[in-house]
């Protein structure tokens, strides 16, 4: 009998299928309307908590490509630490649209004549009702921990983004379906994969590292381990684990390891093999991987240059609701943690 989280795994691509083609259809106007906000903003800032947040890592990495300057900024850094400068436009990502800090931010925006875009799945919430665009993901919501709604925010966010900085989005339709398509044939293997490797023997913590935008993978997956597993992992990036993090292979602790399209491949399958030579227990995440790689290598389908983030995160909840499983916990419920966060103190 499959959990909860399985359940909405397996329902991702189909969910995501069903975004992609409401942004791109009924929902474009509302697109294309955020696209313009966007590119005639001078300063742009994408915020969210949370799996929202490593959402946005995602979003700003299509801008980076674009050499468009995005700032990232958690909702409650964004609310209390940030002075928001004219002419400045915010991309607000939230699946509720009604967690405290993203509604105490639309005061601050308003104030500071702050355009607003709302990535949402509530679009009648706080942040729908004020926001000068509203993105509607329009997926079915999670059991509990956001599974495709963090990544229906990077799909959406992504599609903004990528509008804003002059992109033919609708010619990413048909690679990312593919995409999709293949990640749904693909996850019953990476199953498979998960409940036999010997990786997990000895998986918490973790060390898990990335690129680019892969990076919002590794987060998220950090952040999975958490939720679901009630277990600790390090998230970080595969250049910054080798300038004195690396110390932490003394302690045995596993390593995975998100593979970019491009970037750095030679110099990062390299330190998979130093570390398997140390004897750390190692696994590989991306699209055309080596033979033997790594101890568990999960290939990922082809996507569009820029957007491995739509199915390189699905290994990672795979491997996380094994985890759970593994250590007898519970993934389908919080212990402290309410589905909205409607106050900022205590648990």
């Amino acid at each position: 009998m499959n959990t909860k989280l399985m359940e909405n795994i397996l329902a991702q691509p189909r969910e995501l299928s069903g975004s992609l083609k409401h942004t791109l259809g009924a929902g474009r106007a509302q697109l294309d309307r955020a696209a313009r906000v966007l590119s005639d903003a001078r300063h742009i800032f994408i915020t969210g908590i949370g799996s929202s947040w490593h959402a946005g890592m995602a979003v700003q990495s299509i801008f980076s490509a674009a050499g468009r300057v995005a700032q990232l900024v958690d909702a409650s850094e964004l609310l209390h630490f940030t002075t928001l400068p004219p002419n400045s436009a915010i991309m607000a990502l939230s699946r509720s649209g009604k967690s405290v800090e993203i509604v105490k931010l639309l005061d601050k925006a308003v104030a500071a004549k702050a355009s607003i875009i709302g990535v949402t799945n509530t679009p009648d919430s706080p942040l729908g009702q004020r926001s000068d665009a509203v993105l509607y993901l329009r997926a079915a919501f999670d059991h509990n921990i956001s599974i495709t709604m963090y990544s229906a925010l990077t799909l959406v966010g992504g599609l903004a983004a990528a509008a804003s900085t002059g992109q033919n989005v609708a010619d990413l339709t048909g690679p990312i379906e593919a995409a999709l398509l293949e990640t749904d044939r693909a996850i019953p293997a990476w199953r498979d994969q998960a409940e036999s490797s010997p990786w997990f023997e000895n998986a918490v913590p973790a060390y898990l590292l990335a690129r680019g935008a892969a990076m919002a993978s590794a987060s998220e997956t950090r952040l999975l381990w958490e939720e679901g597993a009630k277990a600790p992992a390090c998230a970080m990036t595969t250049g910054g684990f080798r300038h004195g993090p690396q110390e932490i292979i003394a302690s045995m602790t596993p390593v995975g390891l998100w593979l970019d399209q491009k970037v750095l491949r030679t110099q990062d399958l390299s330190l998979l093999a130093d570390l398997r030579r140390k004897g750390i227990q190692t696994m590989l995440i991306g699209h055309d991987l080596p033979a033997d790689g790594a101890d568990l290598a999960f290939e990922v389908p082809h996507a569009p240059q820029g957007w491995q983030f739509l199915v390189d995160i699905v290994p990672g909840q795979i491997v996380s609701e094994r985890l759970a499983r593994k250590r007898n916990v519970d993934c389908d419920n919080f212990l402290y943690c309410p589905y909205i966060i409607d106050k900022e103190g205590g648990l």
